[in-house]
């Protein structure tokens, strides 16, 4: 027990959890069980955690420690609910509440049980009982000088604060709680969950700049802690998702599948389910979308919905109406500010496929409002990119312009290369709107040098087609030579119109000027035609 004591002080998990396991639980105090509860918990040991946890609160309560016994519930409650154990949970959340109320005077634990009761309140979508909650929390902290529960509560208001949509507030809180975490003051469990929850929280509204700094002190608290597994898988997802920004994606498909993994033996399915969105949504833009489907329904079998990824997998399979129907839904149920940051730029993406240019357009002002309020660069891309695209589709390239050069520069900044190289195609759709051929091919020319390297075959196939000769036969137009291409590699009317952002009764209209002009009568013979002149 002694060298077991030793390991733990140093942080050598498991070492220490080897050495207590060595001499088994009987005769060990409520804080050495407590303490083997936590390398248990952070190597993966969750069955262990949660029986020394057990022991530990019927010996706080046979020796009338009643406020040890309910911090002890407060842990078994949070673990369990992270393992997929939700009565479990609830009972010993229940527990919890029951002993503060025997203790019967003011405590911190009146604090830790508040951060549950927030938890569930967050869970019920009731953010202005939760906000009170986490209130409530930080407050006790303050009273009794609680470092693990400041640290905690103070994270916690700042993701209520992100949701309630003042960004400002809740990011400044986010970064006031992992500096308590970087510096040391807060117990090894509570640093991974603040590490884990605030590096979320940064990315649900996309300020990578932040993930990327608290992504790499995670980093470097994981690595000095010989035999940590819990929170690496975490750190694992955040690698993955800045990589994929960054542009490596093997390299983050690697980091998903190391993330994965890490859940697997942690226990945790609901993160698993993350990890397979987070595949599919990078598969997806590859344009193995059989692989991107499969990763979706992996997501859904564990409970975890894959949209707005799905909506555009069914976009770029040509299926514009279940898209469409997807983001309708989406659209219409009750969402924050920070779930309306994932879903608009996909929303937006299907509207103006789907050429309903009047709904997209307020959606884009939403998310540039959203941007402006939060201040984050990639963010503000997004939205620079989506009122550019409406513009254009709207049939203003001159009015679109401006946007997409910003959404350049901002994607540039953020060292994104397949963003930035989204906003020049854009951009180079609406050059060639105005006649200008000459630098809509060099824009062209480097977008599609990007999705080459990167592996983003639909996106290069779509600015090969744009840039066609100027010179075309038959006397068809650029925008009929673009369909003419796509139906002679066997895509489907949705399908063309799904990858030229136009809707399908333009795509029609289209084919019908092209059969016309080429005086031939089937889409076999406008193929033919096509393969024979080079435009395929």
């Amino acid at each position: 027990m002694e060298q077991a004591a030793e390991h733990f002080a140093r942080g050598d998990w498991q070492a220490a959890y080897e050495a207590w396991s060595d001499t088994g639980l009987d005769g060990l105090s409520p804080a050495e069980l407590d303490h083997f509860s936590t390398t248990a918990g952070l190597v993966g040991r969750h069955d262990d955690l949660v029986l020394a946890l057990q022991r530990a609160v019927v010996a706080c309560e046979a020796a009338g420690d009643l406020r040890g016994a309910a911090r002890c519930a407060f842990h078994l409650s949070m673990n369990t609910a992270a393992h997929g154990e939700p009565a479990l949970a609830a009972g010993w959340c229940r527990r919890a509440v029951a002993l503060v109320d025997e203790v019967g005077e003011d405590c911190a634990e009146r604090g830790w049980v508040a951060f549950l009761l927030m938890f569930q309140a967050i869970g019920a979508g009731d953010f202005e009982t939760a906000g009170s909650r986490a209130e409530d929390a930080y407050e006790a902290a303050r009273r009794f000088h609680d470092t693990d529960l400041l640290a905690m509560s103070t994270c916690a208001r700042g993701r209520v604060a992100l949701y309630s949509g003042d960004f400002g507030e809740g990011l400044a809180l986010l970064d006031d709680a992992m500096v308590r975490v970087v510096s040391g003051e807060v117990s090894p469990f509570i640093a991974g969950h603040v590490f884990c929850t605030a590096i979320e929280g940064c990315q649900e509204v996309s300020d990578f700049s932040r993930v990327a700094e608290w992504t790499a002190a995670l980093e470097r608290w994981c690595d000095a802690q010989p035999g940590l597994l819990a929170f690496t898988g975490q750190c694992a997802v955040h690698r993955g998702q800045l990589l994929r920004l960054k542009g490596a994606w093997d390299d983050a498909l690697r980091e998903y599948a190391l993330a994965a993994d890490r859940y697997r033996q942690l226990g945790t399915p609901d993160a698993v389910g993350l990890t397979a969105v987070e595949t599919g949504d990078l598969l997806r833009l590859r344009g193995d979308l059989e692989g991107a489907d499969a990763a979706y329904q992996r997501a859904a079998d564990l409970g975890l919905d894959p949209q707005p990824g799905l909506a555009l997998l069914w976009l770029a399979s040509g299926r514009s109406t279940a898209a469409l129907a997807a983001v309708d839904r989406l659209l219409g149920a009750p969402a924050g500010p920070v779930q309306r940051c994932r879903l608009l730029p996909a929303a937006i993406e299907v509207l103006l496929a789907s050429g309903d240019v009047d709904r997209a357009r307020p959606l884009a002002q939403e998310l540039s409002d959203v941007a402006a309020s939060l201040g984050a660069r990639v963010l503000s891309a997004a939205a620079a990119r989506a009122m550019g695209a409406v513009e254009l589709a709207a049939g203003d390239p001159a009015g679109a312009l401006p946007y997409l050069r910003k959404a350049h520069q901002l994607y540039a900044q953020a060292t994104a290369p397949y963003d930035a190289a989204v906003a020049r195609l854009l951009a180079a759709r609406c050059l060639l709107a105005q006649g200008d051929d000459s630098s809509a091919e060099r824009e062209l020319t480097a977008a599609r040098a990007v999705f080459r390297r990167l592996g983003a075959t639909p996106m290069a196939d779509l600015a090969s087609i744009l840039l066609a000769p100027a010179a075309l036969p038959g006397g068809l137009t650029a925008r009929e030579a673009e369909v003419l291409r796509l139906v002679a590699a066997g895509r489907s009317n949705p399908q063309v119109a799904a990858e030229l952002v136009l809707s399908e009764k333009t795509v029609a209209r289209h084919l019908s000027n092209i059969f016309g002009k080429l005086d031939v009568g089937s889409r076999t013979a406008a193929a033919a035609y096509a393969y024979e002149h080079g435009l395929a």
